[in-house]
């Protein structure tokens, strides 16, 4: 929707995963996504498998950031996003870049060097970040610019009217108003 960042926002079990698979299944655009877990608060192991889920998506974009990370030398958090930043900039091919369980990064690192891609995002790269905890970015700046797109709780979470539907007509349970009305409830 011309906006540069979509964050899905929400507790576990709301479907934010499910919602993204639907999305990028009915794209017509290359698609990059990377599943995070807490084993990916290493700020070169989170990088490689963003660089390397573009490459799947864009060939070449990253190749020369993986070399770097073959040197010993500590690389400052805008060298790797810099170089994503300037091989996107030459392709003309639109990429989205989905950050599944971005609440299992705690690396102020990896938040600082993302920020900064996100602050600098080339026109053919659209990112999407599900969480259950908002990540530690200026958020209102990104609101202000027109950058984002939120998909919060309230607007995963099913209506009466969508519960009685899904419950009655998809699943056939034929349940009473008071039955769904506490199901919808909980």
């Amino acid at each position: 929707a011309g906006r540069k960042l979509a964050l899905i926002s929400a507790s576990a079990g709301f479907g934010k995963t499910t919602l993204l698979s639907e999305f990028v299944a009915r794209l017509q655009q290359p698609v990059a996504w990377v599943s995070l877990d807490e084993g990916d608060n290493d700020y070169s192991q989170f990088w490689t498998y963003l660089i390397t889920a573009c490459q799947s998506a864009l060939d070449g974009v990253g190749a020369t950031a993986l070399e770097l990370f073959k040197t010993p030398q500590q690389l400052p958090d805008e060298t790797i996003p810099t170089i994503l930043i300037n091989d996107f900039v030459t392709h003309s091919k639109s990429v989205v870049l989905v950050l599944d369980d971005y609440h299992e990064i705690q690396n102020p690192s990896i938040h600082a060097s993302l920020l900064f891609l996100l602050d600098h995002i080339p026109d053919n790269l659209y990112i999407v970040v599900s969480t259950r905890i908002d990540p530690p970015w200026p958020l209102a700046r990104c609101r202000a610019r027109n950058h984002l797109i939120e998909i919060r709780a309230q607007d995963l979470r099913f209506s009466i009217e969508e519960t009685t539907e899904f419950l009655n007509r998809t699943m056939g349970l034929n349940l009473s108003t008071q039955d769904v009305a506490a199901l919808e409830e909980r």
